[in-house]
């Protein structure tokens, strides 16, 4: 029945409703994931940095730290999918998960999963939208040192929209990159070059993160991003994302080792009570203003 809700309501736009027999075509096992990604805790890494949206190849194109890329097929096309598919029903209590985005506060309950300690980083930019990367980065440098015996995940929200570049600021943001493309009537080029300066200043905060801690340290992403190019198999444009639409576009993320002699010993401990407790009607209202349906 909702599938059938969400192609009625796909009607009026035709391009709207390919994208959802795209969808329904990438998701007929019927997962709330994508069970054909990693399983990033079987992975070997003391740090896990996720890049949110982050593209394999735009992230190919700007990486300059001395590491070794390959591709990897992330568990979700968005974030929510991403947490599913990687914490659900699983008790991580070597893992401290330091995050800008509000999906693993919201879930957790819901999946039955647990970390040592999650700290949801405050929203410093954009009125309250977003954060800025350096106040992860900030957090997270933190963390390492407050847990030095644990696993870190480190969760920035950039390159995802809204935008803190030059190009990204004088842009009026949608609640969805698709809205905001329309809004400001923007070309597929001008989304590129605000889509890539975000990504900069990500990199440029992860840059200071991997000079301040120790330990074999991953970059990756939870997701990727369209970013005007044509979903398969039926072919319309689309710029986003979506649960269940599975293209090489969302599901192709990086993986970028930098191995360290100097590796952490982690120990499971009980979960810390220590770690921000956010306001969860607060975390959803955010989610539903970066386009999220909760």
């Amino acid at each position: 029945m909702a599938n059938l809700n969400r192609l009625q309501g796909a009607v009026s736009n035709p391009g709207r409703a390919l994208t959802e027999l795209n969808r329904l075509y990438h998701t007929r096992g019927g997962f709330g994931y994508n069970p054909d990604g990693v399983d990033v805790f079987a992975e070997d890494w003391d740090t896990l940095v996720l890049l949110d949206a982050c593209r394999f190849d735009e992230f190919k194109r700007q990486i300059k730290l001395s590491g070794s890329l390959e591709k990897r097929i992330s568990r979700g096309a968005t974030s929510a999918e991403f947490v599913r598919g990687n914490f659900g029903n699983r008790q991580l209590h070597d893992v401290v998960y330091t995050s800008a985005n509000g999906w693993f506060a919201k879930l957790q309950e819901e999946i039955d999963a647990e970390v040592h300690q999650f700290t949801f980083v405050e929203r410093d930019a954009v009125q309250g939208l977003t954060s800025k990367p350096q106040a992860v980065t900030d957090r997270a440098i933190q963390a390492a040192n407050d847990f030095p015996n644990k696993r870190h995940v480190v969760h920035y929200m950039q390159p995802h929209q809204p935008y803190l570049g030059p190009t990204g600021q004088r842009l009026n943001f949608g609640s969805t990159l698709a809205e905001t493309v329309e809004q400001n009537d923007l070309s597929q080029r001008e989304v590129k070059d605000a889509y890539q300066e975000n990504l900069s200043l990500a990199l440029d905060a992860v840059e200071r993160l991997v000079e301040s801690i120790d330990g074999k340290i991953v970059i990756s992403a939870d997701h990727g991003e369209h970013l005007g190019e044509r979903e398969r198999p039926l072919p319309v444009s689309f710029y986003g994302h979506m649960g269940g639409l599975y293209t090489p576009e969302l599901v192709e993320v990086p993986w970028y080792v930098l191995e360290s002699d100097r590796r952490r010993k982690t120990v499971r401990e009980e979960p810390s009570k220590e770690g921000s407790n956010p306001d969860i009607e607060a975390v959803e209202q955010n989610l539903r203003d970066l386009g999220y349906k909760v």
